[in-house]
């Protein structure tokens, strides 16, 4: 009787573990932080295919995980800023994208140079790979607005300025849509040469890991 107590004992500890390690990892994935991948260009140079970084969920301040209500707010995006949110056009999708403009901001693009308020505005982080300027008339990507930012939205746009699919094409994103702030590379390597097994830790970019995202 006593070996079956004792195993029913250790069976009870090792469940009560894992429940409280999953409750853990929900708990730290829906509050605090949240590991994400690129798998796409759109943030070239900054970010490249095949990073995985780490999202700052509590930058904010403490949000219901469904709703995206505000319970404890602790300070508000700011321009500059690289934010994971959803997708205003399929919110069950993630993207990736940096703040160009905040509340009341007017924005304005003209022929690639981004203006803020009227001025033009340094844009260290923009990399364009085209010469070629749309005009406004067959594409939004060159020469967009002026439109002001409504409260409780920001606009944002992808660094590869030629080759991102943002705000100047679907329009702004809701705060509440904001998953948290990027802020640490923990993994990154060349999808393509990964696959090749052969190739594999030759395809790990190992100067990147632990790099901050700015």
């Amino acid at each position: 009787m006593a070996g079956k107590k004792s195993n029913k004992s250790v069976f009870r500890e090792y469940f009560e573990a894992i429940i409280v390690a999953v409750l853990l990892a929900l708990f730290i994935r829906t509050f605090i932080v949240q590991a994400f991948k690129i798998p796409s260009g759109s943030m070239l140079p900054t970010l490249l295919i095949g990073d995985h970084l780490l999202v700052n969920k509590f930058s904010y301040g403490v949000r219901l995980p469904f709703d995206g209500r505000m319970l404890i707010p602790l300070g508000k995006p700011e321009r500059g800023e690289v934010v994971v949110f959803r997708f205003p056009k399929d919110r069950s999708i993630d993207y990736i994208k940096r703040v160009v403009a905040v509340p009341g901001d007017t924005i304005e693009i003209r022929d690639k140079q981004l203006f803020i308020n009227g001025e033009p505005v340094a844009d260290p982080h923009a990399y364009v790979s085209s010469p070629t300027i749309l005009q406004r008339a067959a594409s939004p990507r060159d020469n967009f607005g002026p439109v002001t930012v409504p409260e409780g939205r920001v606009f944002v746009m992808g660094d590869n300025r030629d080759n991102s699919y943002d705000s100047r094409f679907w329009g702004f994103v809701e705060e509440r849509d904001i998953l948290g702030k990027a802020f640490i590379l923990y993994w990154s390597w060349d999808i393509d040469t990964a696959l090749l097994s052969s190739e594999r830790l030759a395809s790990i970019r190992w100067g990147r890991l632990a790099n901050l995202i700015e």
